[in-house]
């Protein structure tokens, strides 16, 4: 019975998804692949799909010469004329056909794996072609099985990967069940067709949203930033494009069911949306909520904060192992240094006793340098003056600061090197040898865990001598 083999190209193309021409040309490979077994891998052959007969047909290619040298490319012009084509010349190519059921099992079992691996080439190429341009969609899939830690996804044509980094932690899956990921990454090798699905990219927070919230999805509402921890919390800064349109209010819904359900797809991760502002410290207040700030001293230069907050907020704006400032410093891009407001007092106390250490300075000027961002007269000291434009000070008088806190610290240094030599002088030599034996070794140890004395600028004897 013979093989109507047009119905089985169009079966196989409408299956794979493949247009009919490309199985076709796999095909014609695979009789051109068992010819050149069957025949020799020297010769010349041409395989064309007759869509009349519904078959393969085989021709062999040979020139037409007046003196055959080659009879494996060539034919002699009257055998030519006589067996294949009357009106044949010199130069002229002819084709002669060849009889397909010459060849062996062998060579058409290796013409089938042949035409196999060009389907699957195909299908493969038309597959990623498909998912290609859908890099940073959200798609579903059906758990098909598990390699290692990595979860195999089936998504219909395909199957899909997802690592686990990018599994959410304590996310568990049974065989079967259905899932939603980030199509995160499609690569296309000479061997397989890898397409990586990640549930733990901030992308994938910023879809959700425009699935579950239409102002998102519209423009109206625009997520500008987003930092998560997949699995245990999350911030989002939106903006609103209308000024009628409330940005927290559209992202959390009626009675907060808009981001209840995106909570529920990610396991329960909390989700903190704030409202956008151009004003990086207002920014920055915002991110560290539920925390209120009192102050903020901003770096520009460092892109840092200083953030200053009630002493019973501090634990609230850290939060739980530091998550809380972490999140806020990746929504805002600045490095944040969170304090309470006693440590603040006592370090900005501390600070201006230094500054005020120095001959001739005064607290007028001392206040001046400590809002200028100077916290120490070593600070001063190292200063340079060029660099040096004081609000309220001018440049001539921050020359003199800088010298006189110069001098001080040199001369500070000066009384704390000779109290150390006057220390040293004052312990005899067996005391010194037995403090510098290995016997005391477990002293030296525990005066290394004590608690270290704290000598501010203002508590220390080397400031007040220098000072008179």
């Amino acid at each position: 019975m013979q093989i109507d083999l047009s119905r089985v190209i169009d079966q196989v193309s409408k299956e794979k998804g493949i247009e009919r021409t490309i199985v076709v040309k796999a095909i014609e490979e695979m009789m051109l692949s068992a010819a050149k077994r069957t025949f020799g891998a020297d010769r010349r052959f041409e395989a064309r799909f007759n869509p009349e007969l519904g078959e393969v047909e085989l021709f062999e290619i040979k020139d037409v010469v007046a003196a055959v040298a080659n009879p494996a490319f060539e034919i002699e012009l009257g055998a030519a004329q006589a067996s294949y084509d009357a009106e044949a010349r010199v130069g002229d190519q002819i084709l002669i056909k060849l009889d397909t059921a010459a060849m062996g099992r062998i060579a058409a079992q290796a013409a089938k794996q042949n035409l196999i691996q060009h389907i699957r080439d195909a299908e493969r190429k038309q597959i990623y072609g498909e998912f290609k341009d859908r890099k940073g969609e959200v798609t579903s899939g059906i758990v098909q099985r598990f390699e290692r830690k990595n979860i195999i996804v089936n998504l219909g044509r395909t199957e899909a990967v997802l690592p686990e980094k990018e599994q959410i932690p304590h996310e568990r899956y049974r065989q079967g069940d259905r899932i939603r990921a980030l199509i995160l990454d499609v690569q296309l090798t000479e061997r397989d067709l890898v397409i990586v699905l990640s549930r733990t990219a901030e992308e994938f927070l910023r879809k959700l949203f425009e699935q579950e919230v239409p102002e998102v999805y519209e423009g109206i509402v625009e997520i500008r930033q987003c930092a998560r921890e997949p699995g245990a919390r999350a911030k989002v800064a939106v903006y609103s494009k209308d000024s009628d349109v409330d940005p927290v209010g559209a992202c959390v819904g009626m009675k907060g069911t808009r981001v209840q359900a995106i909570v529920q797809e990610l396991r329960g991760e909390k989700i903190d949306i704030v409202p956008w502002a151009e004003d990086q410290a207002e920014l920055v207040c915002r991110a560290l909520a539920p925390a209120k700030v009192s102050k903020v001293i901003l770096d520009e230069e460092e892109r840092s904060m200083e953030v200053i907050v009630p002493d019973d907020q501090l634990s609230l704006a850290i939060g739980k192992r530091g998550q809380n400032v972490r999140l806020a410093h990746r929504l805002t891009g600045w490095k944040l240094e969170v304090r309470g407001d006693s440590e603040a007092e006592e370090e900005a106390r501390a600070a201006r006793a230094s500054l005020n250490a120095i001959q001739g300075v005064g607290e007028i000027n001392a206040e001046l340098l400590y809002q200028w961002g100077l916290r120490s007269a070593e600070q001063l000291a190292e200063t340079e003056e060029e660099t040096v434009e004081i609000e309220g000070i001018s440049p001539e008088r921050a020359h003199q600061l800088i010298q006189a806190a110069r001098a001080h610290v040199e001369k500070k240094q000066k009384v704390l090197q000779q109290a150390a030599e006057q220390a040293v002088s004052a312990v005899s030599p067996s005391e010194a040898q037995e403090a510098a034996s290995p016997a005391q070794a477990p002293d030296v140890e525990e005066a290394a865990d004590s608690p270290a004395v704290n000598l501010s600028p203002s508590e220390t004897s080397a400031d007040a001598e220098v000072k008179s």
